[in-house]
């Protein structure tokens, strides 16, 4: 290897020594940006850890998915979630049975005289009521309003069941779903805190001829 070539290699392994404290506090001791590594009780079992841990802001950032009951299922209650699944697929299918089931009926009778266009073709068939709005002893003006079928069955009625199951179910996911978080982690966060024992131990330093105080926390 040339002396040249050494220099080089030895230059680029003193700047990644250099560099790496750096690197190290912008991405927060962890490239992946995990939460740092701390002393954890015996008794706290592996779900207690996971509650502590869970954040708000990826349960937000999953409501963002279509798919109702996902907060639930981050906060591990997945029991909840197939549950909250359950009611908006119900919602719909309710949707979807009000808008296939819809079926026109014949148009509504009227006390005024009709203008109809294309009578007789169901798809293009229009009808206006000539409602007199001016009259006068040589002339009447009329203004057209137009009249549509009636619809046949409960069609509209299954899709307003249906929209309103889809947002109270999507509504109620969001807010117990935050809810169940913070209470899940504010519970092991209690119960674990009252074990901690914070302790104060005076130092000294001869050589700097220093006095301090050190500040520790024991399980």
């Amino acid at each position: 290897m040339s002396m040249s070539h050494q220099s080089r290699v030895t230059s680029i392994i003193v700047s990644l020594i250099l560099f790496q404290p750096l690197m190290s506090q912008n991405t927060g001791g962890d490239l992946l940006n995990e939460v740092p590594l701390s002393p954890i009780p015996k008794e706290m079992t592996f779900e207690e850890y996971q509650d502590m841990n869970r954040r708000l802001t990826v349960g937000l950032v999953l409501a963002a998915i279509p798919v109702p009951g996902m907060i639930h299922f981050y906060a591990g209650e997945k029991k909840t979630g197939m549950k909250i699944l359950g009611v908006a697929t119900l919602g719909l299918s309710s949707i979807l049975l009000g808008v296939f089931g819809l079926e026109e009926g014949d148009f509504p009778d009227s006390d005024y005289e009709l203008m109809i266009l294309n009578p007789g073709d169901k798809d293009r068939e229009r009808q206006y009521e000539k409602v007199p709005v001016f009259l006068s002893n040589t002339d009447t003006t009329f203004k057209l309003h137009e009249i549509f079928r009636e619809q046949k069955g409960g069609s509209g009625a299954l899709i307003l069941l249906g929209a309103a199951l889809l947002i109270g179910d999507i509504a109620y996911d969001f807010i117990h779903g935050v809810r169940v978080i913070e209470r899940k982690r504010d519970r092991v966060r209690y119960k674990y805190g009252q074990t901690l024992s914070l302790e104060l131990e005076p130092t000294f330093n001869l050589n700097n001829r220093s006095v301090g105080l050190k500040l520790s926390y024991n399980f």
